[in-house]
């Protein structure tokens, strides 16, 4: 499923507009230039100076410069997903996408000539398989497929890919398969440009589909995922209903289990000769580089692909929808209520004026929903969005109910909203405040490359146009209220599809069941002479920069305060916080106020008109109650600083408490409580906190259902006033300097504090991990989800020169040791990794965690492969040097900026450090060796005691199992949570 992002329809072509004068024409143009023997296309004022590319193949290079870190984030885009999967075929371009990381006739194996002849019967027994009907013939055609496939192995390198974009420093590594789109990325340093190229032009050039059906099986695990969560299953039958005719709805991205079940490589390859081609596919790069000498390197690289024409998709057009259309999901997760309306396509110019009516719905602070139904507490969570493809888009509503509300209540209250669209019942000031807020938040993007690119990546495969999306805030300003009225009342009417997510037990769950399958060889020794080359390619040293405490920050004194501050002169927006050294484990009442507050307001002002003000300012503020920290975080335009921190303080200290209020946020937050139980995500992090600190920790810190029913909001109230008035620094990232903001803290800061407000310090100990134990906690799911966690050894910095390394030997990423394993070798899982992690305190243990999540009839022989790797360290000298490799190129070619630099200082501090650590690592790690790595895992993880903290159904599991494990103790959802 795409993933839904806010706003992702905008770019970054308006960053340079004022943030005053909205509506001020700005002329754009597409523009065309040479250069270095380029031609290229740009849109005239586009203020990241984007060049669109078009090679004499056909393909599409798009290149955006930015400097401010010597990294390039790198997308590869396909114009083809699921959308142009067969009808016959479901799930083959996510196939496919999970191949292209297994090489090609020239990396990935030993010996191409021996491995094609095994290969070739592996296809051809697929084959014989898919047209097979009779159970106990398959099983023996499947028996020939894991055989063969064995054989196969010995001449594969599994996970040369990953291995050489790791020597490379990359980072995020991966790939994401969408409805019209396929996209492969990595963020690399600068410098490696010239491997990474190498590496790509070979990728796309014959890619070989081996060690298929261990991967098939991770694809297995990847849909039984699907089939545990509701919220796939929402969505799944949503776009089923609203797109009868289309793909988008006939067809979902992982596939039908049917066709799971009976994969076809001849298929896979077919899908790949004709989508795979170089005019149906775009590079796009955004970050430090010359693009002059980076479009001809690109062409050097891609140049060998040859055109084709790719059969456009064609679809029958959908019927109106005259008629409310529902349907229903039944699942462990909690209810909510899903509606949606059918809209033209995004390049339609209606689609734009949809991006704008979303905002108007929601903004997460002044749109309709967020005013009429979340403000006003009369459902637990409301929002709504746009949805934005090539051929259709979509207005999505989602609900979740309060204690007592039925799925019918839900779904009315938001309907009745869109008739308040319909009738223009919003402030008239709304459209403005919207626009000059896309404005702030463009610039916030354009400061990241990666986000850039990201958003111009999407604008390439939906096929806008860069110019339109350019023009879009000029043209949103025309817009007046009678005009989102109309397009409205044209659009909303009774044509919707919704989807009622009921908790009820799910029916007829088909699961995709495990096949015998015999580990594969994962040669940890060889390297093909592709890798070989690619090592040697030269990679120019980019030096390391080091944080130096006393240059990189300002540290000064107003008044009672000291304020740590970096100086932004990038542009006018602003990072101001609140930082107190107290947090929800001295205080279980304070998580509560913080967010009560926002349904607060003051004698002279109603929550709603504090949301307006702030909004219109285009600043926000938020409360995070941490652990042992809580952060009061104020952003926004730096000339509203003086007058959004008078916004804050006044309802800080002047909140009035508010009993029918109270009342209603009460009911919202039993639920809010309620619907935590029903996430298993939530039930794992319980049982990992019990393991770490005991039956009473941190996670189930919380107000009792009694103490939740005796709190009334005048104590609610009072929290937050002490909070204000405790002792605590100011922390800010904006264009002030030193004085400046001195200045401005002494004239609207004037708060006055006592040390006596600070509530007592609490802390949990870690309990020692003396002997081996399981927690389980029942759910109703297809998978298993087993963490392994244990306390260790007491944490000094020595360690951390070690870690680091360790970690991205060992588990942590796809080329670690566990992944290989777990995954590649033994298709046990789609996720697993393993960890050691720091503390973020002096004098605690380090703690060690180890995951799989595997359908449960895997469940032992899950146990059994990552208990094997904690108690041997597998030893490869050539995996070391590349991690080692990796690590150290990364960390030359990160930066810590912004107010990173304030948060890494009060990170050093805690720690008792006045320096920057990563510099001790970066020198340690050349030295490090397999020695090293092997004596720090029998230190913290070999032969030790675990906790077994996992969440399965129970009759999925046989209790004798987990007895083997150790002492099992079955955990209730109220000891777990508290409540």
């Amino acid at each position: 499923m795409k993933k839904v992002i806010l706003l992702s329809f905008l770019t970054m072509s308006l960053l340079g507009t004022s943030l005053v004068g909205f509506a001020q024409k700005t002329k754009y143009e597409w523009k065309e230039k040479t250069s270095n023997g380029y031609s290229y296309k740009f849109v005239s004022n586009d203020p990241t100076q984007t060049r669109f590319y078009t090679l004499k193949n056909g393909l599409t290079v798009i290149l955006s410069v930015d400097k401010t870190q010597p990294r390039i984030q790198s997308f590869i885009a396909v114009k083809a997903g699921s959308k142009t999967d067969p009808a016959t075929n479901t799930g083959l371009a996510h196939y496919l996408e999970h191949m292209l990381f297994k090489g090609t006739d020239r990396f990935g194996t030993k010996d191409y000539s021996k491995e094609k002849p095994l290969l070739d019967e592996i296809s051809r027994l697929y084959e014989v398989y898919n047209k097979t009907t009779d159970e106990t013939q398959r099983k023996a055609i499947y028996h020939l497929i894991d055989s063969v496939s064995g054989e196969a192995s010995k001449w594969a390198i599994a996970n040369e890919y990953d291995k050489m974009v790791s020597n490379m420093g990359a980072e995020g590594s991966n790939a994401f398969t969408s409805f019209e789109q396929t996209v492969y990325l990595e963020d690399i340093p600068s410098n490696a440009i010239d491997k990474y190229l190498h590496l790509q032009a070979e990728r796309f050039r014959h890619p070989v589909l081996r060690i298929f059906h261990t991967e098939l099986e991770a694809v297995y695990e990847e849909k039984n995922r699907s089939l545990d969560s509701d919220n796939s299953e929402e969505f799944e039958l949503f776009f089923k209903l609203m797109f009868p005719n289309h793909n988008y709805g006939k067809q979902t991205t992982i596939g039908t289990i049917e066709h799971l079940k009976n994969p076809s490589l001849v298929e896979i390859q077919k899908y790949y000769d004709n989508y795979y081609v170089p005019n149906n596919m775009g590079i796009i790069m955004s970050g430090d580089f010359n693009p002059d000498e980076l479009i001809a390197k690109i062409d050097k690289a891609f140049g060998y692909m040859n055109p084709k024409p790719v059969e456009q998709y064609k679809y029958k057009e959908e019927k109106p929808i005259t008629a409310p259309i529902f349907g229903e999901v039944f699942g462990s997760n909690p209810e909510n209520v899903m509606i949606g309306y059918r809209f033209p396509g995004a390049s339609h110019h209606d689609a734009k004026i949809l991006n704008l009516l979303g905002q108007i719905l929601t903004n997460g602070a002044a749109g309709i929903f967020d005013l009429n139904l979340v403000q006003q507490q009369k459902l637990l969570s409301a929002y709504a969005f746009p949805y934005l493809l090539k051929d259709y888009s979509l207005l999505i509503l989602q609900g979740n109910p309060s204690e007592g509300q039925s799925l019918d209540d839900v779904k009315k209250l938001m309907l009745q909203e869109i008739e308040n669209l319909k009738n223009g019942n919003f402030a008239d000031d709304l459209i403005p405040s919207i626009i000059n807020n896309y404005k702030k938040q463009l610039i916030e993007r354009n400061e990241k490359y990666s986000s850039r690119a990201y958003a111009l990546m999407d604008n390439f495969t939906t096929e806008l146009d860069w110019l339109e999306d350019n023009e879009l805030l000029d043209e949103m300003a025309k817009l007046t209220k009678k005009d989102i009225m109309e397009f409205a009342q044209k659009y909303l009417g009774e044509n919707y599809v919704y989807i009622y997510k009921r908790k009820a037990e799910k029916k007829d769950i088909v699961k995709v069941d495990k096949p015998t399958i015999t580990p594969i060889s994962i040669n940890e020794v060889d390297q093909s002479t592709f890798m070989v080359e690619n090592l040697k390619l030269g990679q120019k040293e980019i030096k390391p920069v080091w944080l130096d405490f006393n240059k990189d920050l300002n540290k000064s004194n107003v008044g009672n305060f000291e304020v740590l501050s970096v100086e932004n002169k990038t542009n006018e927006l602003f990072n101001l916080y609140y930082y107190y050294e107290t947090g929800k484990w001295d205080n279980k009442y304070l998580p509560i106020a913080a967010d009560f507050i926002n349904y607060l307001g003051t004698k002279d002002k109603s929550a709603e008109q504090i949301a307006q003000e702030f909004y219109s300012l285009a600043s926000s503020f938020s409360i995070s109650v941490g652990d042992e920290n809580t952060y009061i975080t104020l952003n926004g335009l730096n000339e509203n600083l003086g007058k959004s921190i008078d916004y804050l303080d006044d309802l800080l200290s002047n909140a009035v408490a508010n009993q029918e209020m109270w009342e209603a946020y009460k009911q919202r937050l039993i639920q809010s409580r309620t619907n935590a139980k029903q996430e298993k995500k939530n039930i794992q992090s319980g049982l990992v906190s019990y393991a770490k600190y005991g039956p009473n920790n941190p996670f189930n810190n919380v107000l009792s259902d009694e103490e939740l029913n005796q709190l009334d909001p005048e104590r609610l109230v009072k929290e937050v006033k002490n909070l204000l008035q405790m002792p605590h620094r100011i922390l800010y990232y904006g264009p002030s300097k030193t004085t400046q903001l001195a200045s401005i803290l002494q004239q609207h800061h004037k708060v006055k504090v006592d040390a006596r407000k600070l509530p007592p310090r609490k802390t949990f100990k870690e309990v020692a991990t003396e002997n081996n134990q399981v927690l389980f906690a029942h759910y109703d799911m297809v998978q298993a989800e087993i963490n392994w966690f244990r306390n260790g050894s007491i944490f000094n910095d020595e360690m951390v020169k070690t870690n680091s390394l360790f970690n991205q030997y060992f588990g942590g990423g796809m080329g670690s040791i566990v992944f290989q394993t777990i995954r590649e070798s033994k298709a046990l899982a789609y996720s697993t990794y393993s960890y050691i992690g720091l503390p973020k305190y002096q004098n605690k243990p380090v703690s060690i965690s180890a995951y799989v999540g595997t359908q449960a009839d895997k469940f032992n022989e899950s146990i059994v492969a990552m208990n094997e790797l904690l108690n041997t360290l597998p030893q490869s000298e050539k995996n070391l040097n590349n991690a080692k490799s990796g690590l150290l190129k990364s960390m030359a070619s990160e930066r810590v900026n912004k107010d990173d630099i304030i948060f890494s200082y009060l990170s050093a501090e805690r720690m008792g450090r006045n320096f920057d650590i990563r510099k001790q690592v970066y020198e340690k790690v050349p030295s490090l060796t397999l020695k090293d790595m092997t004596a720090y895992h029998q230190m913290e993880m070999s032969e030790k005691p675990y906790v077994y903290c996992i969440v399965a159904d129970e009759k999925k599991i046989d209790k004798k199992d987990l007895e083997k494990l150790g002492p099992v103790k079955v955990l209730d959802l109220k000891t777990i949570f508290g409540y």
